[in-house]
């Protein structure tokens, strides 16, 4: 067919297959339900259509990559991000950088991230020095302290027996891990820490913090309590702080090394 018809019968043919597309569709959607009840200690109906749906993160293609949302704080290159104090003063920290790592410096002092953090899942790698020096607590010593506060440990713990609740992988004081996964000196560790930090109310504690740690891939603390913030030899308790805090990196003389070091905010649920 030819003339201003032909044009005319394509196009209500493109309409129809627009309305039949729409149609099964509509059709294939979930239902919606307002007639339900509502979910304990939310405002939300079971399969409420209003709930808020959440947002999209883009996934990793390779395994302890960041994710989209997530806070890069070492890239491999510099440690913008991060500062020390000095006499007072705010620095860059004086830390050695190397390809794509950077190592502590002993005597420097501790560094911690120029944002503040709360609830959150941290990403670092680390690793001991190859040659092996010193034992114990001596060797390879360095930690992770989520808000400043709460540590988990960093240590050689490749045949270097120590007290159980300072070993790699512990909650400095409180907590041992639960097995050891550790790598021989020199090779990478990795750390996938889940934080929930505590909440005061009144001056007092509310809740406690939590936390889940993936040792190189081995679940060594699942939502363990934290008992307080880390003291050396001394019984953990809280001091009331703000409800998002720096994290920190220590420097325990030895000459520790990081790489690959992200952070994810983890809002509350709706």
């Amino acid at each position: 067919m030819t003339g201003p018809f032909a044009g005319w019968i394509c196009s209500l043919a493109a309409a129809a297959l627009l309305a039949c597309a729409c149609s099964r569709e509509s059709k294939s959607a979930d239902p919606r339900h307002t007639d339900t009840p509502i979910l304990p200690g939310l405002p939300w109906h079971v399969h409420d259509p209003a709930r808020p749906h959440p947002k999209t993160v883009t996934p990793v293609q390779t395994a302890g990559e960041p994710p989209s949302d997530a806070v890069v704080l070492f890239d491999g290159k510099d440690l913008s991000k991060w500062v020390q104090t000095v006499d007072g003063r705010e620095v860059p920290p004086r830390c050695k950088i190397g390809d794509g790592w950077f190592e502590v410096v002993k005597g420097t002092g501790n560094i911690r991230t120029r944002e503040k953090f709360g609830d959150c899942r941290l990403h670092v790698e680390w690793a001991s020095p190859e040659v092996v020096s010193g034992a114990g607590q001596d060797r390879g010593n360095s930690g992770v302290f989520l808000m400043g506060l709460y540590e988990i440990q960093v240590l050689d713990a490749w045949d270097n027996p120590t007290y159980a609740d300072g070993q790699a992988g512990a909650i400095y004081g409180q907590w041992p891990p639960l097995v050891n996964p550790a790598r021989r000196p020199g090779e990478w560790n990795t750390y996938d820490i889940i934080f929930e930090a505590p909440r005061f109310e009144g001056g007092k504690l509310a809740r406690p913090a939590y936390v889940t740690v993936i040792w190189n891939g081995v679940v060594v603390h699942s939502h363990r309590e934290i008992m307080g913030g880390t003291v050396d030899r001394q019984v953990p308790h809280y001091t009331p702080h703000a409800a998002e805090l720096p994290l920190e990196l220590q420097d325990h003389k030895d000459p520790v090394r990081f790489r690959n070091v992200w952070i994810r905010r983890i809002g509350p649920s709706e």
